[in-house]
């Protein structure tokens, strides 16, 4: 049985080895006809001591059975976007911002072309594949493991040694110009139909519930970083992208450490001018920081990285016809012209509607219902309408201009003074509107409804069961058992999120009301100036002024969205249906009001998280990095380099027990 093991070893060590030779490196060195020899005879060998098969052996990646579902994996790191740059100008904005920052005189970047695939997070452990996950929502994405351990470029066990024991690979699946081309010409023959563009190739041969139909399908992995990770594993991007290449990852060949932003825009024109004959479609370039130390320094956004961006390619264009402009209302109300377009390909995608994006921009653009018109993808992904083929004008067209009257509830539509945007008056009432704000009202950063989601919010508007979101607490369990693909324990476990939700925070429940303007961050900065939902209801625009990063126009949309009617009916409805919160101490005058502080290290009694919390209760101000403006930094076990930087310009230093009497905690 020992040289049965052995051999089974053997030959999964030089299969792995051919497979890095052929996937990743693109230089086999046996043939095809040798490389099935030593395959199949790893699998009569496994066929006949099953025992000795494991998860990671190379004939594990054929697929399975086909699933019934996902399951759902929780990100130990969030999966963030990345901020965007479509001129030069916001790349000399990016690379300003970090240099001030940093106080460096030049950056040294990290750039690469920006693959138009879909993100995956693969988790390793002891070097061997344990989970694969879409990114989903950045906090929780799709276990979409099975399939994972299909795509040839994955390794299923880690080369090399090094690496740490818990490792987070992460990067983007995507499929070559050519195999997209092939793959759509033999679904043509066999279904009729094809994929729009590769990306939604990948996405869905990713997200099949059958493995064995994703590993028919030529994808490629390439990393892009990493997530949780037990040990450091480089000081630079750069260096980790090498470390990741020895551990078995094809990584691009057109990742390139520049400097300055000199550097940058040489790249981008670079990969620009090249970008056809690239095998990959993509849809831009990416930037970041290279050093990690600078990284932790920049921190992030609610959304983004600020060490990070993604520059878009102008989009391509076509010419095609508007055959109808409408007014289509989105969630928050903002009325938006809508081109109904002969349908066309754009830049592999067929489209059939275009933004106009407002009144003004009709205007500006003089876009008639007629008209020949050229439309690109805005960042290849939104189209829009750039300009009218004027000498192409039919006779008898004529300028196109806002309704009065929303189509979806016939309330007012008012243009808000200082804004482009016209916005329909109806709020939370308004039918056009109801789908988004129901759906938007039960999302994880607001109410957290699970199990809440389009396709039942889609059932409960269609059948009349909430036409607002005070009528989500008034469902029933056997109203929602009804529906279609619920059932019983279905149905209770919506009823049990809902009444799990009637104990929220006061941010969440503002978030959650969908107030133009209000994200997360403004939600929690209202909620700490106001204390309760009673005075900021009552607040004029001269006290919203008040408020910390809130200006004449937040502030009017603000007290206009709670001077109407029912938009206070409904706020109502939700309390007397029980939805609570604790009232938030307010910051305004706070002991800590107007300082700054940088937290560096670990400190015994409270995380980082709470450190913060207990700094801005106190109306107090937390940045990632030192600077001359920093008053205090809180310096923890393990200082790292902020204690230095601190030190060097005379900035107060407190340890935990004099940071903990600062903000009035004890041990």
């Amino acid at each position: 049985m020992s040289s049965v093991r052995d051999r089974v070893e053997q030959l999964r060590e030089k299969i792995n080895y051919h497979n890095h030779r052929y996937y990743v490196l693109d230089d086999p060195v046996i043939s095809d006809a040798d490389f099935d020899k030593l395959f199949q005879e790893l699998q009569a060998l496994e066929a006949a001591h099953p025992e000795l098969v494991t998860p990671d052996s190379p004939t594990q990646r054929v697929g399975g059975a086909p699933l019934k579902e996902f399951g759902a994996v929780r990100h130990a790191v969030p999966m963030l976007s990345l901020g965007n740059a479509f001129e030069d100008s916001d790349v000399e904005d990016f690379d300003r911002r970090i240099r001030q920052a940093l106080d460096k005189p030049i950056i040294e970047y990290v750039a690469e072309p920006k693959l138009d695939g879909l993100s995956l997070s693969l988790r390793y452990e002891n070097g061997v594949l344990v989970t694969a996950a879409t990114r989903g929502d950045g906090e929780k994405g799709e276990d979409v493991t099975a399939n994972a351990r299909t795509i040839k470029t994955v390794p299923l066990h880690l080369l090399g040694k090094g690496w740490p024991k818990v490792l987070e690979v992460r990067g983007e699946v995507v499929i070559r110009k050519k195999d997209f081309e092939k793959l759509n010409k033999e679904r043509l023959q066999r279904e009729g139909k094809v994929f729009a563009n590769p990306r939604n190739a990948a996405a869905g041969s990713v997200r099949q519930l059958d493995s064995s139909i994703t590993a028919k399908r030529p994808l490629s992995f390439f990393p892009w970083g990493t997530g949780e990770t037990s040990a450091e594993v480089a000081a630079t991007h750069s260096k980790l992208m090498a470390k990741l290449a020895d551990w078995g990852f094809r990584v691009g060949e057109e990742l390139k450490v520049v400097k300055g932003l000199q550097g940058l825009l040489a790249y981008y024109n670079d990969i620009g001018a090249r970008r056809d004959k690239i095998p990959y479609e993509i849809d831009g370039v990416v930037y970041k920081i290279d050093h990690f130390d600078d990284r932790e320094a920049m921190g992030f956004t609610a959304r983004a990285p600020r060490w990070a961006v993604a520059h878009k390619f102008p989009a391509h264009e076509v010419t095609t016809e508007v055959e109808d402009i409408i007014a289509s209302v989105g969630r928050t109300g903002v009325v938006t012209p809508v081109a109904q377009l002969k349908p066309v390909a754009v830049g592999g995608v067929i489209v059939s509607r275009a933004t106009l994006h407002n009144q003004d921009e009709v205007e500006r653009k003089d876009v008639r219902v007629g008209d020949t018109v050229i439309v690109r993808r805005a960042g290849d992904v939104i189209p829009e309408v750039v300009g009218v083929i004027a000498d192409k004008r039919p006779k008898g067209t004529k300028p196109w201009h806002m309704p009065k009257k929303c189509p979806g509830c016939g309330s007012e539509v008012e243009r808000i003074e200082d804004e482009a945007a016209h916005r329909c008056l109806g709020g939370l009432y308004c039918a056009a509107q109801r789908m988004g704000a129901i759906g938007h009202f039960a999302s994880r950063g607001a109410m957290d409804i699970e199990g809440l989601g389009d396709k039942l919010v889609m059932q409960l508007v269609e059948q009349e069961l909430v036409k607002t979101v005070a009528d989500i607490y008034r469902l029933e369990h056997d109203q929602l058992a009804a529906l279609e693909r619920m059932g019983d324990k279905s149905a209770k476990n919506v009823i049990d999120a809902i009444e799990k939700s009637k104990h929220t925070t006061l941010p969440r429940f503002l978030y959650a009301l969908g107030i133009p303007q209000v994200g997360e961050v403004m939600a929690k900065t209202l909620a700490q100036h106001f204390g309760d939902i009673g005075p900021l209801m009552d607040a004029s625009e001269e006290d919203l002024l008040e408020v910390p990063d809130v200006g004449p126009i937040v502030a009017h949309n603000i007290s206009h969205f709670f001077q109407q009617r029912h938009n206070r009916e409904v706020i109502q409805q939700i309390i007397d249906a029980g939805v609570r919160w604790d009232k938030v101490k307010r910051t305004a005058g706070g002991a800590l009001a107007g300082k700054t502080f940088v937290l560096t290290g670990g400190l015994e009694t409270m995380t980082r998280g709470d450190a913060k919390a207990a700094i801005e209760e106190l109306g107090g101000k937390v940045s990632g990095s030192v600077s001359k403006k920093t008053d205090y930094v809180v310096v923890g076990d393990e200082a790292g380099s902020k204690l230095d930087k601190a030190k060097s310009l005379g900035i107060e230093l407190l340890d935990e027990a004099a940071f903990l009497k600062l903000v009035g905690k004890k041990r």
